[in-house]
């Protein structure tokens, strides 16, 4: 019988698809970070960020990002003889990447280095950085914001950590961790039910529940506890004992963090600030890792706007390269736009943490830019996502990893609730920040009309606010705000392209639609593109 001769075919050639994006410098490839680093004033600074930059753009930072995500920690309560223990098994990579953090100064910079623009120098990297992993990020920022805190609330327990939570040393130095939420309070942390007694001899002994403990190998923490002259705030030294850590919990995302609850049985704890001011004491860690929730929606919306973008430069469809493509090239740019607005308003804000004389806009402008830029970062992950299209979700893509953890920096130090009524409580308990955010929005009056406009509306609602109905409008008017720092930012030092595509769709009445790929006729969106990613 004759053999039937068959054509072969090639099955498995890989065409259409975008190549990796790494390796890649993500710092030499992010013009609105270079140059916001410069005009804020930690210029100094950039040779370090552009060598963290080419770190982060390594096949291998990737590889050590999805080892960290895939082999989660694993909590050991007590050892094979029934002793406690209360470790976290964490896979090397995870270490890896934390290692990296810490000797390149995320969490000491500003406190080592106390010369002008260190908030703004630690920013960049730490939104540089923060393409490795969200989750490392976490005990990095909370290592930061707890030295400003033990300064000013207890400059003896200062003196002792210090050295060791700024040292660029993975393995001598100390992290610190925060435990405040309990389950029947969350963000009403009056509510918590944790006791501090007094032992005698200048220490507490704390007992209770904490709902969220992060993260649980630092090595000491700022804990919230009830003692007879009300809610007050400690420092706890993990190693003398009292914290047994019950679970970790089971995350939507950042899930190559652990995140605990903990029974405090008691612990030693030493007391940071006035005893019964315990939310004043701990509100300026608290506002240095708000800071870094800012910083870390902001690295999310530049990794997607990135990937987006090389994806589309490398993909054809319907006979064209996506990036060719008008609607895709619409929402390419309104992708950019969003990120480079944040990024412009993250490191203003980042800079007033470098000035004593700007304490009133810090303060205002963290609190509107916290809830603002965050909030919008999950549906700009979504997008980023679909701009991939199905391999967008595909988990080897890393967008549902982006996707996943997005949300997170607006519910951390404050949902998005909380974060909008601590604007307006702002209002009347420190009446100076309103002035000093809005004054820093004017200087670019008369630079686009819309500008003007939005800016003319804003302080037109604001003096109509009631008390009566402040509360209900709260989101609207914090986002009000966002829009106009941002558009201010824009307007005086972004590329006109930049500048007019923000202004035409975020400041203009009508002038674009709710989704991201709206913006109006007549934006420059190839050039927002290309300055978005060089090609």
């Amino acid at each position: 019988m004759a053999t039937i001769a068959r054509p072969s075919h090639a099955t498995h050639e890989v065409h259409n698809q975008a190549a990796p994006l790494r390796p890649a410098n993500f710092f030499a490839l992010d013009l609105a970070l270079q140059e916001a680093l410069e005009r804020e004033g930690g210029g100094w600074a950039y040779d370090r960020v552009h060598v963290l930059g080419e770190l982060v753009g390594r096949p291998e930072t990737l590889a050590h990002s999805e080892r960290a995500e895939r082999n989660e920690p694993i909590l050991r309560t007590h050892d094979r003889y029934g002793h406690r223990v209360d470790e976290v098994e964490l896979d090397p990579s995870w270490h890896a990447l934390l290692r990296t953090a810490i000797e390149h100064g995320l969490a000491s910079v500003p406190w080592r280095e106390a010369r002008d623009g260190a908030h703004v120098a630690r920013a960049a990297l730490f939104s540089t950085w923060g393409h490795a992993n969200g989750g490392v990020l976490c005990p990095v920022s909370m290592t930061n914001a707890i030295v400003p805190a033990l300064r000013a609330g207890a400059p003896e327990l200062a003196a002792r950590w210090e050295d060791r939570l700024t040292l660029p040393d993975y393995d001598a130095g100390a992290l610190g961790g925060m435990a405040m939420t309990e389950k029947q309070g969350g963000s009403d942390v009056r509510a918590n039910t944790t006791v501090a007694v007094p032992t005698g001899d200048g220490t507490y002994a704390i007992t209770g529940h904490k709902w969220f403990c992060s993260y649980p190998p630092c090595d000491v923490f700022l804990v919230l506890a009830q003692t007879d002259a009300g809610l007050s705030c400690f420092l706890v030294d993990r190693a003398e004992g009292g914290m047994e850590f019950q679970r970790l919990k089971d995350k939507l995302g950042t899930r190559s963090l652990p995140s605990s609850e903990v029974e405090f049985r008691g612990a030693v704890g030493r007391l940071v600030g006035e005893e019964g001011r315990g939310v004043k004491a701990i509100i300026t860690m608290v506002n240095h890792t708000r800071l870094d929730c800012l910083l870390g929606s902001t690295t999310s919306m530049r990794h997607g706007t990135m990937q987006a973008i090389h994806h589309a430069r490398h993909r054809a469809a319907f006979g064209a390269q996506l990036v060719d493509q008008p609607l895709m090239r619409n929402v390419l740019a309104d992708l950019a736009v969003e990120s480079e607005a944040a990024t412009a308003a993250a490191l203003r804000v980042a800079r007033a943490f470098d000035d004593p004389q700007q304490g009133a806009f810090r303060r205002f402008a963290t609190a509107v830019m916290k809830y603002h830029v965050c909030k919008r970062a999950p549906q700009h992950a979504g997008e980023a996502l679909e701009c991939l299209g199905g391999n967008g979700f595909v988990e080897e893509s890393g967008l549902p990893l982006l996707y996943r953890d997005a949300p997170l920096q607006s519910i951390w130090e404050g949902s998005g609730n909380v974060a909008a009524l601590d604007v307006l409580r702002a209002l009347v308990k420190e009446p100076e920040g309103l002035p000093a955010f809005l004054a820093e929005c004017e200087l670019a009056r008369g630079g686009d009309a819309r500008l003007d406009a939005h800016l003319d509306r804003v302080q037109a609602d604001l003096a109509t606010l009631t008390p009566q109905d402040a509360e209900f409008r709260a989101r609207r008017i914090v986002e009000d705000l966002g829009f106009a720092l941002q558009g201010a930012l824009l307007v005086r030092h972004a590329p006109a392209a930049v500048a007019d595509a923000f202004c035409a769709s975020r400041l203009s009445a009508g002038g674009a639609g709710h989704a991201y790929g709206t913006l109006p006729v007549g934006v420059d969106a190839a050039a927002i593109v290309d300055r978005a990613l060089p090609a």
